[in-house]
């Protein structure tokens, strides 16, 4: 597969939707992990990324102008010991109780399928980073669930395994393929990305490559592989 620019893929798609890039840094030292949020509706772009104890949630910014809560309220990530787990919805919290138990990342995810917002049926993307002290280095895993070629009755479960990637790459995960009514979902295996620079370079140029229209908010986090500390940046187009 190539290794694609990820400003680039970004610029040339003015609705990719939610997206996960999970990757190596450029220097090799730390584990990157980036989300991002989009919307087309003004319940979708009223929200903000604030902290929590143990990741972020989505937090309506204006209050008043919620509509339906129920698919834009959620903690898109959570740690847990030596995981960190990402994701577009409440699945986030179902990967986390399950793994807790001492259950595994797909068969947490084997229990979940699609949003029920047809005619989209927006599919719930997922990713799992799991740092090795030992190792100085980390594993990581991601995942789709999807409808059948948009029939909302029936769910594709899809899984990509990486035990390990080189140094400045990483892979691209996203609910949709570009713009439409409906909205056409993701296709295919995760992208094959380039990540460059330290946190804050890395940070800016991603806030600047999404659609100034659509873009609400974005996280991104590096986790030295040596240590396991994690720096955080969040932005959000409301302040």
């Amino acid at each position: 597969m190539e290794k694609m620019d990820l400003m680039a893929l970004l610029r040339g798609n003015s609705y990719p939707g939610r997206g996960i890039v999970i990757g190596k840094s450029a220097d090799g030292g730390s584990a990157v992990i980036a989300y991002f949020i989009m919307g087309r509706s003004e319940n979708s772009r009223n929200r903000i990324f604030v902290e929590t104890e143990d990741g972020i949630r989505t937090e309506a910014y204006d209050p008043s102008k919620v509509t339906d809560p129920s698919l834009i309220i959620y903690h898109p990530v959570r740690e847990l010991e030596n995981l960190t787990i990402v994701t577009n919805g409440d699945q986030t919290d179902t990967i986390c109780d399950v793994m807790d138990c001492g259950g595994e990342f797909e068969e947490a995810l084997r229990t979940r399928t699609f949003e029920p917002d047809g005619p989209n049926w927006t599919p719930r993307i997922s990713g799992l980073v799991t740092w090795y002290h030992c190792r100085k280095d980390f594993e990581m895993q991601m995942s789709i669930l999807k409808s059948a070629d948009g029939n909302g009755d029936y769910v594709q479960r899809q899984f990509f395994d990486y035990p390990g990637l080189p140094a400045g790459e990483g892979r691209f995960l996203h609910t949709y393929k570009c713009d439409g009514n409906p909205i056409p979902s993701f296709e295919g295996e995760p992208e094959r990305v380039a990540l460059e620079g330290d946190i804050d370079a890395f940070a800016a140029r991603l806030w600047e490559s999404l659609n100034a229209d659509n873009k609400v908010s974005l996280f991104v986090r590096y986790i030295d592989l040596a240590t396991g500390e994690a720096d955080t940046r969040i932005i959000n187009k409301h302040c």
